[in-house]
């Protein structure tokens, strides 16, 4: 999906070249991942000649964010809060940084005055 959304539509071998130039996945590991996507609706296809075209058939914010939401709920109950908590106690996140983000959303919901 990364590569869909960073350089958009693309054959098989493009998502393959792109993923890890350095270790190159099997031809056949990609393509049967991409089949994957495409069955649960996540990715789109067409025939160009002999080639699927794949492209993300949701915008990458959206899909985070409905991820982000079911992890929420599978993961903490369903709690942003109990979420933000463990990032705290994990020291994935610190609370300077906490504190700076809802300075920055605080300003982006004020009106221009």
């Amino acid at each position: 999906m990364q590569v869909l959304w960073s350089e958009g539509p693309s054959n098989v071998q493009h998502v393959r070249d792109s993923l890890l130039p350095d270790e190159k996945l099997a031809y056949n590991t990609v393509q049967t991942m991409l089949n994957v996507l495409y069955r649960k609706g996540r990715v789109r296809r067409s025939l160009t000649g002999r080639a699927y075209i794949y492209r993300a058939a949701a915008s990458r914010e959206k899909v985070l964010c409905q991820a982000v939401r079911e992890f929420v709920q599978r993961a903490f109950g369903g709690s942003p809060e109990a979420l933000v908590m463990s990032l705290v106690k994990t020291n994935q996140v610190d609370l300077e940084k906490i504190a700076k983000l809802s300075r920055e959303l605080e300003a982006e919901e004020k009106p221009d005055e």
